[in-house]
């Protein structure tokens, strides 16, 4: 063997020697992360599953006799199973749309140049500061048919006072309302982050060539912003589709079960009916629609991306 040919092995030996310890110390630093998911998510997914198939013992508080999948079929029987999630179908349908669109829009006010928008980007950040209980009690103080000042003000021009907790259809708006204050502030921060990144010349031209603000917004803007729009939807929908501690402080899932989304309603069906093993596999299906969802609004983004 020539020398030529004993350097280049020599040489091509050392690279893949330097890339399998550029990998050893890539992984090294991931390793604490990947532990940290096992231990706090990985393994609450796999010990929920065991449980959802299983009868659960209440006595060990441990999985039970191996029944399969006869949990599945009882939820999937259970009409009140799927009035939740069609409640929270409802809520998600309304609000989500609703955040992107009042985000976005504020957004692209308060970035605009006037005075005073200093003082209203800061008072968007406390909704986002409040606890989501502490949200739901000051709301529900806020719209008392009796002593609500949302009920006083409206008396003003002829309206109420309305029953914001009483009246089915208006618990689910007080829900959308709560939520859609407490959310909106979010979406404006990344939509002026994603404003700020835009390039300036683009506005610039549109304002020589006479482009009013709503031109500026529909024909500029938005156009850029449709794979930023699309990505935030699907960060928002990963929030929403968790709604339960809202509703737990404002309406407690009532009137009747009008807003008796499906969190709460495992949460009801576990630590007050103790039915462990059927709410366990009210989880995993929960779990599975919301991964397909989310591949598919994932698809749409990517798409998206690839358009504009």
């Amino acid at each position: 063997m020539t020398g030529t040919n004993m350097t280049g092995l020599v040489g091509s030996g050392e690279k893949r020697t330097g890339r399998l310890k550029d990998l050893t110390v890539r992984w090294s630093f991931m390793v604490p992360s990947i532990v940290l998911m096992v231990l706090l998510l990985a393994y609450p997914i796999f010990y929920t599953i065991e449980i959802s198939l299983t009868r659960f013992d209440i006595a060990t508080f441990s999985a039970g006799a191996w029944v399969g999948l006869d949990n599945y079929r009882e939820v999937m029987a259970d009409y009140r199973f799927w009035d939740s999630l069609w409640v929270t179908l409802v809520y998600l349908v309304i609000a989500l749309p609703l955040q992107v669109a009042l985000g976005f829009g504020i957004a692209f006010l308060i970035n605009a140049e006037w005075a005073g928008r200093g003082f209203i980007r800061a008072l968007f950040i406390i909704p986002m500061v409040v606890a989501p209980v502490v949200a739901g009690g000051i709301w529900r103080m806020m719209l008392d048919p009796l002593w609500g000042i949302v009920n006083h003000w409206l008396g003003f021009i002829g309206i109420g006072p309305l029953d914001w907790f009483g009246d089915p259809a208006l618990a689910m708006a007080t829900i959308i309302i709560i939520d859609t204050w407490r959310w909106t502030p979010f979406i404006v921060l990344i939509a002026t982050a994603a404003l700020l990144a835009l390039p300036k010349d683009v506005f610039e031209a549109a304002k020589i060539d006479g482009a009013n603000w709503w031109s500026t917004l529909w024909s500029v803007a938005i156009p850029l912003l449709i794979p930023v729009i699309a990505a935030t939807f699907v960060i928002r929908w990963l929030g929403a589709v968790k709604m339960f501690d809202i509703v737990l402080a404002s309406t407690y899932g009532g009137p009747g079960k009008a807003t008796n989304v499906i969190n709460l309603f495992i949460y009801e069906e576990a630590f007050r009916s103790l039915r462990f093993a059927e709410s366990a596999a009210m989880a995993v299906i929960v779990l599975v629609l919301t991964m397909v969802l989310t591949a598919l609004f994932l698809r749409g983004t990517r798409v998206l991306e690839d358009r504009y």
